[in-house]
């Protein structure tokens, strides 16, 4: 089979551009900065207003990571991105704190007086510091709440929500970088260019957060069609709508729904695709392992369904070889079960291999089976032994399965324990990482 060539994926370059941005940054300090600060209040001073415009940068960054642009979610990968935005926002917090308390000891040791002194003074003096002061407390909430031990122990729709307060937190934030900032002060250049900034950050938010949605949502008009349980915990909601082949969506690819029913309608959550889209009809299978999914279960013909996307970029795009292993957990198999259905391919060329505790875990079993016998493709299942010894993901099982594994590209995707055991097995067995497409969606 001739060579498929792969898609280069964007993403070294926009990290080039991102760092770029903050290179920029640091120019436009460094040209409004003394060579050389006299005393240490100067130094400390100077020192907070860089990590401040760094703040101001990271956080426009970090909001336009979440805007959900299709382009850059599609080329780059929506857990790619999501993993950018958490760092990014880890840098944020980083640089605001710094800024926050190097600024004030700096203004303290200037004007001779303590710290509490000098901050009520700042805060109470300086234009537009009240407001600021508000959306920095909100940011800190934020960044509280979205660490792992605190999310780990929230609902979703919680954690959702209190996130949602970024916005707030970025616009109380915003109007004092401008009024009080010595780089903007005075330099119409530099507030032009921050101004473009953040105003490009909050189009892309307003976009397709807010006006793609809606337009996407009108001209479909999708709602629940059928439930269908496929094995214990696991139902496929079948979803119709019009025109459904407009919205581009490919196998692999995910939407994120919001279930117009009691106790769905203010969540959304993502969930893939686990057949081809058709026209007419959309289909996810789901696994109950929290409220929203368990819910779904109980949804009834009818139901209005809101949906955003197609996201992801776990699609045939990104795949470079003839010869492709499909290698998925629990829930996992949707959306592998769509590309084991579409995924060019001879007889011989794809591999699934289907991991679960028991033989009755296996959702889709019927489908897979049915696709491999008119695909002439392979479909293994790694289930637990009768006295339930768990069959772990090895170097050694993979070469046996496929001595020629090396030489093929793997589509990953399962839970995150089995997703890096098999990632870790696969490396071994001889597959390049480049090779290795996986993509997780844990908030």
């Amino acid at each position: 089979m001739r060579r498929i060539r792969r898609r280069r994926s964007p993403a070294a370059p926009l990290l080039l551009l991102f760092w770029a941005g903050a290179a920029a940054v640091v120019w436009l300090w460094w040209r409004s900065t003394p060579a050389v600060a006299a005393t240490t209040a100067d130094r400390l001073v100077n020192a907070g207003r860089i990590t401040g415009l760094l703040a101001g940068y990271a956080i426009a960054l970090v909001i336009a990571q979440m805007a959900r642009v299709p382009a850059l979610e599609r080329s780059v990968g929506s857990d790619r991105v999501v993993r950018w935005h958490a760092r990014g926002g880890r840098y944020a917090l980083s640089l605001t704190l710094a800024h926050v308390v190097l600024i004030l000891y700096g203004y303290a040791l200037q004007a001779n007086t303590g710290i509490v002194t000098q901050t009520v003074s700042v805060v109470t003096g300086y234009p537009d510091m009240v407001e600021a002061t508000v959306g920095t407390v909100l940011l800190l909430l934020v960044g509280f709440v979205s660490a792992g031990a605190v999310r780990r122990r929230m609902r979703y729709e919680t954690w959702y929500y209190l996130h949602l307060l970024t916005y707030a937190a970025v616009y109380l934030a915003f109007w004092h970088q401008l009024t009080t900032g010595d780089q903007f002060v005075g330099d119409g250049a530099a507030r032009t260019a921050w101004y473009a900034l953040y105003v490009t950050v909050g189009v892309l938010v307003l976009w397709y957060r807010v006006l793609t949605p809606v337009r996407l949502n009108l001209r479909h008009r999708m709602r629940v069609e059928a439930v269908v349980r496929e094995a214990p915990g696991i139902v496929s909601v079948l979803i119709r709508g019009r025109r459904l082949h407009r919205l581009g969506a490919e196998a692999g690819q995910f939407f994120r729904w919001r279930f117009l029913a009691k106790g769905l309608r203010w969540t959304a959550n993502p969930y893939s695709l686990s057949a081809p889209p058709r026209p007419d009809l959309l289909r996810i299978t789901v696994k109950a392992v929290g409220g929203h999914s368990s819910a779904l279960a109980g949804l009834r013909p009818g139901t209005r369904v809101w949906a955003e996307g197609p996201y992801g970029a776990m699609t045939a795009a990104r795949r470079s070889r003839g010869k492709v292993l499909l290698l998925a957990g629990g829930a996992g198999i949707t959306p592998l079960r769509a590309l084991f259905e579409t995924l060019p391919g001879a007889a011989g060329d794809l591999t699934l291999l289907y991991r679960a505790r028991t033989a009755e875990e296996l959702a889709l079993r019927d489908e897979l089976e049915a696709i491999a016998d008119e695909r002439g493709a392979q479909l293994l299942y790694a289930v637990n032994g009768p006295d339930g010894r768990r069959l772990a993901i090895t170097a050694k099982m993979l070469r046996r399965i496929l001595p020629d594994i090396a030489r093929h590209d793997v589509y990953l995707c399962g839970p995150p324990g089995l997703a890096e055991e098999s990632y870790t097995a696969l490396r071994e067995a001889g597959v390049p990482h480049r090779r290795i497409h996986h993509e997780s969606f844990e908030f």
